[in-house]
C-alpha cells in the first residue's frame, strides 16, 4: 500500500507538522473571530467612532480641462482628486466610483456636487465635495478592533490580496487534514478509534444542523 511506503509517511509527517506550524497563528485568528462574529452583541459596539473633518480642495485637483484647456465641469480630476484627498485627510480603505452633479448655464458652474465612498475593514467614510466652493465635507466611522478583525475574517472591504490569502490558506488547511489522513490510515491500532471518533463528530454536526438549524 502506498501510504504505508516509510518515505510517503515521513513526507507526510513532515508537511502535517509544518503547515499546521505555518497556520497557528492564522488558525487562531479564524477561530477567535469566529466566536466574534457568531455574538456581535457581545464584542462589536453598536456606535461607531464618527469623526467629521473639512477641507478645502483646489479646482485644478476638482476639474479635468479638455485639448483646448477648458474645464470639464462633469468631469473630475480623478486621480489627482484621490491623491489630494489621501495626503490632505485621514482616509482610508478602498475609494468608490464618484458621481457628479452639475448645473452649468452659459459655461459657467452654477451648482454641483461630488461624492465617493471609502470603504475597509471596520470602517467607513463618506466624502461630499462642493463643487461651485471645492469644500469638502468628511464623515468618517470606525467600529473598532473587533468589527475590523471580522471583516479580515470574511474578506469584507479587505481587498483582492487579502482575499487570495483567504483562498490560499483554505487550500493549505485542506492539505493539513488531508496529511492528517495519510499518517492514520496505515496504523491499524488507532485507525478504528479514530474512525469512531471521525463518525461521533460528523454525526453531532449533523444532527445539529437537521434538529436545532430553523
Amino acid at each position: 500500500m502506498l501510504l504505508k511506503n516509510k518515505q510517503v509517511q515521513l513526507w507526510a509527517r513532515r508537511l502535517h507538522v509544518y503547515v499546521s506550524m505555518a497556520l497557528l497563528l492564522v488558525v487562531l485568528f479564524f477561530s477567535i473571530t469566529g466566536i466574534t462574529l457568531n455574538r456581535p452583541d457581545w464584542f462589536v459596539s453598536s456606535s461607531p467612532d464618527i469623526k467629521n473633518t473639512t477641507i478645502s480642495v483646489p479646482s485644478d485637483v476638482l476639474f479635468s480641462l479638455d485639448e483646448t484647456h477648458h474645464v470639464l465641469w462633469n468631469k473630475p480630476n480623478t486621480a489627482a482628486l484621490l491623491n489630494y484627498l489621501n495626503q490632505h485627510s485621514d482616509l482610508s480603505g478602498t475609494p468608490s466610483n464618484i458621481d457628479v452633479f452639475t448645473e452649468v448655464e452659459d459655461g459657467e458652474l452654477v451648482e454641483g456636487e461630488l461624492s465617493l465612498n471609502y470603504k475597509g475593514p471596520g470602517y467607513n467614510a463618506s466624502v461630499y465635495i462642493d463643487l461651485t466652493t471645492g469644500i469638502a465635507d468628511i464623515e468618517s466611522s470606525n467600529y473598532g478592533v473587533v468589527a475590523l478583525l471580522n471583516d479580515l475574517h470574511k474578506g469584507r472591504n479587505s481587498g483582492e490580496v487579502w482575499k487570495a490569502f483567504i483562498d490560499i490558506t483554505a487550500l493549505l488547511m485542506v492539505f493539513f487534514v488531508l496529511t492528517g489522513v495519510c499518517l492514520i490510515l496505515p496504523k491499524k491500532r488507532t485507525l478504528m478509534t479514530s474512525m469512531k471518533w471521525m463518525a461521533f463528530g460528523s454525526s453531532i454536526t449533523l444532527a445539529l444542523y437537521f434538529i436545532a438549524v430553523p
